[in-house]
């Protein structure tokens, strides 16, 4: 005798579930609970809240021909569980090697300094991973670079860059201090020179300071 083995299978509410029955779809299952036959369906589980893809670092060429690695991250999310799950073997896969297309062409079209200045050149590529995409379900919602390495040569070039600005401009600030301070002397000198009662007023002050010594010139007619 013939025993129909029944079985039940619980959806969140974040998930939608694909019933395939002897090999057809039958129906999307939403959250709730529901009742199946086993030796008969195939369930499909999809998940609809929204995933963080990451794209580790590549070594792609900038249009000036210097190396340069990124990586990358992109906010997606499966609009549709059934052209997700049905339209390529592997949607996510797609997903990726888009995103690496992509990445290539970015940097390729902008300079290794172009880059180091605005990272947010590489999130140009956001529309285009979209379209590209869009038939398979997913909708792409943000592209951005993470993570930009330069090679070995290059980092220490660019380091040897910074601190020789840096040390530049200490020397500058460093200058402009001295000039200051001899300004400041210069007018003070002449501040004296016009006005002799100041000096010794000056003088008298500086005595009145504890632990001072003033030695007196006795040629000075005072």
């Amino acid at each position: 005798m013939f025993t129909t083995v029944m079985e039940y299978k619980t959806v969140m509410e974040y998930q939608r579930t694909l019933r395939f029955e002897d090999g057809t779809l039958r129906e999307v299952l939403g959250p709730g609970r529901h009742r199946y036959n086993k030796e008969r369906c195939t369930l499909v589980t999809v998940d609809m809240r929204p995933r963080l893809l990451r794209v580790g670092g590549q070594e792609l060429l900038t249009r000036d021909g210097l190396s340069l690695r990124v990586s990358f991250v992109g906010d997606w999310v499966v609009t549709d569980p059934v052209t997700f799950t049905t339209g390529a073997q592997s949607a996510e896969a797609v997903l990726y090697t888009t995103v690496q297309e992509v990445a290539r062409d970015l940097v390729a079209a902008h300079t290794l300094d172009e880059l180091i200045a605005d990272r947010t050149r590489l999130g140009a590529g956001t529309e285009r991973v979209a379209a590209a995409v869009e038939r398979l379900g997913i909708r792409v919602e943000s592209l951005r670079a993470k993570d930009l390495m330069l090679p070995g040569e290059l980092r220490k070039a660019a380091l040897e860059t910074v601190l020789a600005r840096e040390r530049g401009r200490a020397e500058l600030e460093r200058a402009r201090a001295e000039a200051a301070a001899l300004r400041s002397l210069a007018n003070t000198a002449k501040l004296l020179a016009d006005n002799p009662v100041l000096l010794r007023l000056r003088t008298l002050q500086v005595a009145a300071a504890p632990g001072t010594k003033v030695v007196l010139d006795s040629r000075e007619n005072v």
